[in-house]
């Protein structure tokens, strides 16, 4: 692509967002063309005088070729919104935006995209959730999209990573080593990479973190996918605002109800009374997008017990936490042998410990 220089440098001045972009795109010939253009040029297009006076200074400050080399340094592949592999669902949107920086691999896209969103400060009940909806929804071949935050992002994930699913990780922030965001989950974007999936961002190499990125790449995150599931958000949750950002795109929410003395359920639960689906079981939302042609569900994949001790363990198992003192009490078992089967089960993955002595089915 011999004008992707001109993409590049574009990309690197702020003040030209989706918006500016369209109109330069509508203006001009070519992006080598809005580029290169005159001040007078980018008034007629549409530009704010002081904008493309600006736009003029910051020309001479940037070389495209140094922006194309440097790119093809750090092995970062980018989509421009007149590329056919670019995102669909993504064009799609009001603001969609004109390139995409990623690494991984592009067919990611060309799956079945479901955002999965939440609160970075989560409760033992939102792991749980996050953990067995996505395992289900990976199971049947859905790629999550979420936002690599600490919290029930890095739990959405990781948990389709561990179920052999792919996953797309959006950024607020430039692709490069130093600027990836949080800094601790580096290493799970490159675990996503390894699997198939990407991480992507429309910020350009160099960009740091900044606050007001988040809420902006939001957009996207409900941009590239059919709908959002938000698991867990508080009343103000920035997971609400891709949830707002999923409703303006007429795409599909759904959200998990929370106890309602939960400060972590406020957002979910308000969500559910503006008109969201309620989710009790990745079922409801492969049933609400009509995924017919999806894999066999995950109802076929029920837990068999291999002793008479496991059975009499996953009888009295749920998905709501259980006390060993309880199983004990309710089985009849003697402590060495609930313990000493438990630790089996776990490690069978049919059981998991959340700690303080407490389990549940782990699918």
């Amino acid at each position: 692509m011999n004008d992707l220089k001109y993409w590049l440098a574009l990309s690197q001045f702020y003040k030209f967002g989706p918006v500016k972009y369209k109109k330069l795109k509508s203006y001009f010939s070519n992006i080598e063309q809005a580029y290169k253009a005159s001040v007078k040029d980018y008034i007629r297009a549409g530009i704010e005088e002081k904008v493309a006076e600006e736009f003029m200074i910051f020309k001479h400050q940037v070389e495209p070729d140094k922006l194309l080399e440097n790119l093809n340094k750090e092995k970062i592949k980018v989509l421009t919104i007149e590329d056919p592999a670019y995102p669909k669902l993504l064009k799609q949107i009001y603001d969609p935006p004109f390139i995409l920086y990623y690494r991984g691999e592009p067919e990611a896209f060309d799956g079945f995209l479901l955002a999965v969103v939440g609160a970075r400060k989560y409760s033992a009940y939102g792991q749980q959730v996050t953990e067995k909806l996505v395992r289900e929804l990976a199971f049947n071949k859905l790629t999550v999209v979420s936002g690599l935050a600490i919290g029930i992002d890095t739990l959405a994930h990781t948990a389709a990573i561990q179920s052999g699913g792919k996953t797309i990780a959006v950024l607020g922030s430039g692709l490069d080593q130093q600027n990836i965001y949080p800094s601790q989950n580096r290493y799970l974007a490159d675990k996503i990479q390894a699997q198939g999936g990407l991480i992507l961002s429309e910020y350009p190499i160099g960009t740091m973190p900044l606050k007001h990125h988040f809420p902006q790449r939001n957009r996207i995150i409900s941009g590239l996918s059919s709908a959002t599931l938000v698991i867990e958000a508080g009343e103000k949750s920035g997971a609400l605002i891709t949830a707002f950002h999923a409703l303006e795109q007429n795409r599909e929410v759904f959200a998990v109800p929370g106890s309602i003395y939960s400060g972590s359920s406020e957002g979910t639960n308000r969500l559910i009374t503006m008109g969201a689906k309620l989710v009790a079981s990745a079922k409801d939302i492969i049933e609400t997008l009509n995924l017919a042609e999806a894999a066999a569900y995950i109802e076929n994949k029920k837990i068999i017990p291999e002793t008479a001790e496991e059975k009499l363990i996953l009888a009295q198992l749920s998905y709501e936490p259980m006390h060993i003192d309880e199983l004990k009490q309710l089985t009849k078992l003697d402590t060495s042998i609930i313990n000493s089967t438990l630790t089996i089960m776990e490690m069978k993955g049919m059981v998991k410990n959340l700690g303080g002595m407490q389990y549940v089915l782990a699918r």
